[in-house]
């Protein structure tokens, strides 16, 4: 068995974290290891910012960025309250970006063994027009992935 000392979790807090939130506290509470939480907000475009003036763009992303930990923060709550209880540390980022490049990057930083993460976020048409992020999580990173099915 691999010796899993640190996992990332990417999430979105979308039904497919929720899916695969199980699967990373059973891999932390089996193997010890650290268990990183990553909630990546999308960062707008330049076209965007162009339309908007920047003080209102500053107060939108305060906002945002607001929302994100005190999700992120509901989420270890609801989902982890015991994790030091259980044996395992659990330690949590918020950071701007676009994607899966950010999620491996977080996890070579952090120097992940495994990336566990739902395969279902985006849905519908932004889906087709994006493309899945776990997908290419999986094509792109040289640490061993699991995904789990919604």
């Amino acid at each position: 068995m691999a010796n899993y000392k640190t996992l990332l979790f990417a999430t979105d807090f979308s039904e497919g974290a929720e899916k695969a939130v199980d699967h990373a506290r059973t891999l932390a509470l089996l193997t010890g290891a650290r268990l990183h939480l990553l909630h990546i907000i999308t960062e707008l475009s330049d076209k965007r910012r162009k339309r908007v003036p920047a003080d209102v763009i500053d107060t939108f992303i305060r906002e945002v960025t607001r929302h994100a930990h005190e999700d992120m923060q509901s989420f270890c709550d609801q989902h982890f309250a015991d994790a030091q209880a259980q044996g395992f540390e659990l330690t949590h980022n918020v950071i701007t970006g676009t994607g899966y490049e950010d999620i491996i990057d977080e996890a070579i930083s952090i120097k992940a063994d495994l990336i566990i993460m739902g395969t279902h976020g985006r849905t519908g048409i932004e889906k087709v027009l994006v493309g899945s992020t776990a997908e290419r999580v999986v094509r792109n990173s040289t640490i061993p992935v699991l995904t789990v099915r919604t």
